[in-house]
């Protein structure tokens, strides 16, 4: 079993807390954690937008995928405030 399958078992995919939301995404306002919480995405979702956001999925370049759905609503509320990227150095 992978760490993130391990990790899908511990935490229900039905919606994120406001502990997982700030534990993947850092700090940030209520206002904008309320605003994540609200989209209804999972864990992986969340996950997948703030690599995008801090931009960690430069890893394949121009052959990735265009974000779309939950994970391209979670990654334009991560990046609404431009220091994202650089609250986790």
């Amino acid at each position: 079993m992978t760490r993130s399958q391990a990790r899908e078992q511990q935490e229900p995919q039905a919606g994120l807390t406001h502990e997982a939301i700030l534990r993947i995404a850092g700090d940030m306002s209520d206002a904008k954690a309320a605003a994540v919480e609200a989209t209804g995405a999972t864990l992986k979702e969340l996950e997948e937008a703030a690599a995008w956001a801090v931009g960690e999925s430069d890893v394949m370049g121009d052959l990735r995928l265009p974000l779309s759905g939950k994970v391209a609503v979670l990654y334009d509320i991560l990046t609404a405030d431009e220091d994202y990227g650089n609250e986790r150095d």
